[in-house]
């Protein structure tokens, strides 16, 4: 069985046929889903769809493209985050790649306040990180008491690296499969294999061979399959242990 650790099913992609795709998943060998939120409403309406679905959980937090509105209360997230169905703050982190994005002061700002949040409270986080490395890796630093994960991981083996000597998770998604996939399968072999997770990021970031197509967890054996390739281990075991490494992140029974 699989765990997608990272798939958006609030998505406007998802509203002709969410609840019918989510029905299916159980027969696609899909055990476990985790949805971050990526404002407060994205945040709810994951809780929402958790409350549903038996193995769909919630992750709560502000994401960096949507973090202008913030004003310095996370109240509203802290209320959400303590929902039984919530078992992390996310997703969470910077993105300088569009220049239209918030500010970066600002999006350093949100993040360490998240992070601070994911100590009082004692959960896990799940980072988005897209061209920024070397801040994320700042925030990471200054709160040694926060585990998380690095989902849809885009940096280097040696980032990677320095990550699970940290005790981090690294995440990877479709992109294992793509042909220009050098840093991630170079980053995909320099972690041990007990803190590696696999994910779809519906409904985005569709490995091959449905690439370009709406993501969904179902095609989640691909990413399985390319990553039981790279380290030289079985699909079987290389499904088990990605979902026994995401239940024990997660603290799911």
């Amino acid at each position: 069985m699989l765990f997608d650790t990272h798939a958006h099913y609030d998505a406007p992609e998802f509203d002709q046929d969410r609840d019918a795709l989510l029905a299916r998943l159980p027969e696609q060998d899909v055990s476990l889903v985790v949805n971050p939120g990526c404002d407060p409403a994205s945040s709810r309406a994951a809780l929402e769809l958790a409350g549903r679905y038996p193995f769909l959980y919630a992750a709560v937090g502000w994401h960096p493209e949507n973090c202008a509105p913030y004003d310095g209360s996370l109240d509203g997230i802290r209320e959400l985050a303590q929902a039984p169905r919530t078992v992390a703050i996310g997703e969470i982190g910077l993105d300088y790649y569009w220049e239209e994005n918030p500010p970066r002061e600002l999006q350093r700002r949100v993040f360490r306040d998240q992070m601070a949040l994911a100590q009082e409270l004692g959960l896990p986080v799940i980072v988005h990180d897209r061209e920024a490395h070397a801040d994320a890796l700042a925030v990471v630093r200054a709160f040694p008491g926060v585990r998380g994960v690095f989902h849809c991981f885009s940096g280097s083996a040696e980032m990677a690296r320095e990550l699970a000597e940290l005790g981090w998770m690294i995440s990877f998604t479709g992109v294992l499969t793509y042909k220009n996939a050098r840093r991630a399968l170079e980053a995909a072999q320099a972690v041990p294999m007990d803190q590696i997770m696999i994910e779809t990021d519906s409904p985005y970031m569709a490995p091959v061979p449905v690439r370009g197509r709406r993501n969904h967890s179902g095609n989640l054996c691909h990413i399985c399959q390319r990553l039981a390739e790279v380290r030289g281990i079985s699909y079987e075991e290389c499904a088990r242990i990605t979902l026994e490494n995401g239940k024990r992140f997660f603290s799911i029974p």
